[in-house]
């Protein structure tokens, strides 16, 4: 699926995705990744939703955004809260959804200027 927006004001944008890659800035990725605006980490070590740990989660915490879209791959999932603790500690709200969803909604977050950070599992 290719999304499509105006214009990223050089931050980084979400232009496609599918169940083998996720498009950042027109360049595709094979694995799980993080993307803020102005940073991209491709080596957040997440295979599946089964994977996610306290440990993943804390380091999220450490870029202090705004908000924390978790796109949980092709399925909706729900996390225990024991393992998102160190975001909730913060004030910082995690929002569960599709991958896909957690894309489209990253991108109009980022337009709209506000601090966001998606961590999308493949």
């Amino acid at each position: 699926m290719k999304l499509h927006l105006t214009t990223a004001d050089n931050n980084n944008l979400i232009t496609g995705y599918s169940e083998s890659y996720i498009e950042v800035n027109k360049r595709r990725h094979a694995g799980s990744l993080i993307v803020m605006p102005q940073e991209l980490i491709l080596d957040w070590g997440v295979l599946s939703f089964s994977d996610l740990s306290e440990q993943h989660l804390s380091k999220i915490a450490e870029f202090n955004s705004e908000v924390v879209l978790l796109g949980t791959g092709e399925k909706h999932q729900f996390l225990h809260p024991k393992i998102y603790q160190s975001l909730a500690v913060k004030g910082i709200p995690i929002e569960c959804m599709t991958t896909a969803a957690a894309c489209r909604t990253y991108n109009i977050l980022m337009s709209e200027g506000r601090n966001v950070l998606a961590a999308l599992i493949l």
